[in-house]
């Protein structure tokens, strides 16, 4: 009976948003950095549709107390993932309120610490994870007014979706009242709190544009807020739309798992992307702030019902990114980004079987493919008609959720362009239509010349030099240069070695960047030339610079390590990383070694984020420096929440398991380490 009871439960859960509309939340949360757990009192308002005889929230691993339906108490229970409400529901409206607690283990993360000064509290919810840390609903179709109101510490600032109502200040916390007034998906609700400096632009429309930073980065906010204003106002008016929200926030967090997130009004991205005015040059926050900009209409203000029609979320903020960019750097920069994707789908094509229409296609197809279906579609319909149709799609499904086929309604409404053949090319099948995206990149000067190279790749440079060196020579767009220099990579110097001149003569940093990363072994002769790219204003440069420099003449790096001694690199510390390892791998270098290493293993400690760290250890043990806090570090990465550093730690560990001493050094600090550090190591010597 009760395998019976949790089939028809799951039955009806899967339609209960046919039954059950929710209609708002409202939220009192408290956050404990000490024991990393949350707890909250919520109230949903809620309107039957027709009669039920059991409600869920989806809720995982919480604990749930004063569970009262319109202020009396009904029964409930939880399976771990869920709180179920068993009452004989009828249809009119409702509202349901409760208490609860939960120490996630995902979705909620706490970075830093207050005893450092740098704690951080921040949610990732996109897929289904809200879940873990509030009450809500793991199906986007369910969308909901959410009202959020939190205390905490005085000393930090605490951000949430949709506008401050209010702020008050007590002795030692402050409350924190945020308010919708549209409804959203539950993945789209986001906390979080920090000490960040704010300030705020006006966009045309007077939306406010409000601009966080860590308080050590306020001499960035020009470089990494570059065209924030700029992109909104160019969205709002190529959608044709409103913003839907009432306010736009962007904020920096530390260790954050992507390049940015969407929350509704608040979106949230990587710390990296926090840059002075040379770091801007490599690292742009540019796309990622177009792309999730545009999200706020495409995923937030209509959602796809499914993972099958995700491309209606993803196809359009890679598309509309790249049109805001396009309105910055011009055309020849939009046509590069479409002929580099262009050749990632065919590339990729020749192994993925899926296509854009499936929940299980790549981030490549829903992305990428998904923006070059878009603007296929635009060409073919006119970029009036498809604006048109946009508009329209947009509002009449404003705050819904839509499928392919509704915006395919909305283009039929005004054009004939023929979309059983659109969808059958771009959209359900795997393959990518090289032909037709190159007639269209074609409309483009210098996309013309980059598809000319493209057909000398395997051509002896005997026959293509002339044209190569005319084109270096030309004011053509830089990335048909660095296509060029790519291309010269397996020549011998002596045949290249004057159009390397001439690429280094460009003093464009992206080609010259080519010629640092693609001349690995540099010839004597060339020393002196590939000398002056350590003065390029680019952190990316100068790292690939100075190691092959170090590593092509040994009889040079005291001067090498001299000249570079006070360099930083970006907020990774990517130089100072490297010039310590080189400075510790030069025997005859002057300076403390001790200090050295020291300073290594320290930014390779959770003092600092994970691409820092993962830095600082792949020199280490690249140069064969370990000791017992190097490994302890390494343990330590195993247990960090993002995948991509965990892996690292643990790939890392099982190598040096193999060298018995190390293994032993292991076994001997196990009981010294946390519960977390322990299940990790323990699980791999036991391999």
């Amino acid at each position: 009976m009760k395998y019976l009871f949790l089939f028809l439960s799951a039955f009806t859960f899967a339609q209960q948003t046919q039954s059950v509309d929710f209609k708002t939340v409202n939220s009192h949360i408290t956050i404990d950095p000490s024991n990393k757990n949350v707890s909250g009192d919520v109230t949903y308002t809620f309107e039957v549709l027709k009669p039920i005889d059991t409600v869920k929230i989806d809720a995982q691993n919480m604990t749930f107390s004063g569970v009262e339906l319109k202020g009396k108490k009904i029964p409930f229970t939880t399976n771990g993932k869920e709180l179920l409400l068993i009452y004989p529901f009828q249809k009119g409206k409702n509202s349901i309120q409760f208490s609860y607690e939960a120490k996630p283990k995902q979705t909620l993360y706490f970075v830093g610490s207050e005893a450092t000064n740098n704690l951080q509290i921040w949610t990732q919810g996109q897929g289904k994870y809200t879940s873990h840390w509030f009450p809500s609903f793991d199906d986007v179709n369910e969308k909901v007014i959410f009202n959020i109101e939190i205390a905490f510490d005085s000393n930090y600032k605490v951000i949430s979706n949709g506008v401050l109502k209010s702020k008050e200040e007590t002795k030692s916390s402050t409350h924190w009242k945020y308010q919708m007034e549209k409804p959203m998906s539950s993945y789209l609700l986001m906390i979080a709190i920090g000490k960040f400096e704010k300030s705020t632009l006006k966009a045309k429309s007077r939306i406010p544009l409000e601009l966080y930073l860590d308080p050590k980065d306020i001499s960035k906010r020009k470089p990494t807020y570059s065209y924030s204003k700029e992109i909104f106002d160019y969205l709002e008016k190529e959608i044709g739309v409103k913003y839907p929200w009432k306010i736009y926030r962007q904020i920096p967090v530390s260790e954050f798992l992507y390049a940015g997130m969407e929350n509704t009004s608040s979106t949230l991205f990587a710390n990296r992307y926090v840059v002075d005015s040379i770091g801007f040059e490599d690292r742009s926050y540019t796309n990622v702030n177009a792309h999730e900009l545009a999200h706020q209409w495409f995923g937030d203000l209509v959602t796809a019902q499914s993972g099958k029609d995700h491309w209606l979320q993803e196809g359009f903020a890679t598309y509309y990114a790249l049109l805001a960019e396009r309105s910055i750097y011009g055309d020849d920069y939009f046509y590069s980004k479409l002929y580099e994707s262009s050749l990632q789908l065919r590339q990729a094509s020749k192994t993925d079987t899926i296509p854009v229409l499936n929940a299980k296609a790549s981030s490549l197809s829903f992305y990428q493919k998904g923006a070059w279906a878009l603007h296929v579609l635009r060409e073919g319909i006119g970029e009036e008609a498809f604006k048109k149709a946009v508009k329209n799609y947009l509002l009449k499904y404003s705050y819904q959720n839509v499928t392919t086929q509704n915006f395919f309604d909305e283009i039929k409404k005004i054009s004939n362009y023929d979309l059983v053949n659109f969808s059958k090319t771009w959209l359900e099948s795997p393959d990518f239509s090289s032909n037709i995206a190159n007639e269209l990149l074609a409309k483009n000067n210098a996309m013309k010349v980059q598809l000319e190279i493209a057909k000398l790749r395997n051509k002896p440079l005997t026959e293509k030099y002339d044209f190569f060196e005319k084109t270096l020579q030309s004011d053509v767009y830089h990335s048909v240069k660095e296509t060029i220099v790519g291309q010269l990579f397996k020549e011998k110097f002596e045949d290249k070695k004057q159009l390397l001149y001439l690429a280094m003569k460009t003093k464009n940093i992206q080609v010259r960047q080519a010629v640092a990363s693609t001349l690995q072994k540099i010839p004597e002769e060339f020393r002196n030339e590939y000398e002056t790219l350590l003065d390029d204003k680019s952190y990316q440069t100068q790292e690939l610079a100075l190691y092959n420099l170090w590593n092509n003449f040994p009889n040079k790096r005291n001067d090498y390590l001299t000249k570079t001694k006070d360099w930083i690199g970006f907020n990774d510390f990517n130089l100072r990383i490297l010039w310590l390892s080189l400075a510790v791998s030069t025997p005859d270098y002057a300076g403390n070694k001790e200090t050295y290493i020291q300073e290594l293993i320290d930014y390779s400690s959770p003092k600092f984020e994970a691409t820092t760290r993962q830095n600082a250890l792949e020199y280490l043990l690249n140069f064969n420096i370990i000791n017992e806090a190097i490994l302890k570090n390494l343990v330590n990465a195993t247990t960090h929440h993002m995948w991509q550093f965990s892996k690292f730690g643990r790939e890392n560990i099982r190598l040096l398991l193999k060298n018995p001493e190390i293994r032993s050094t292991f076994q001997n600090f196990l009981p010294s380490l946390n519960e977390k550090e322990q299940f990790q190591l323990d699980r791999l010597l036991k391999e």
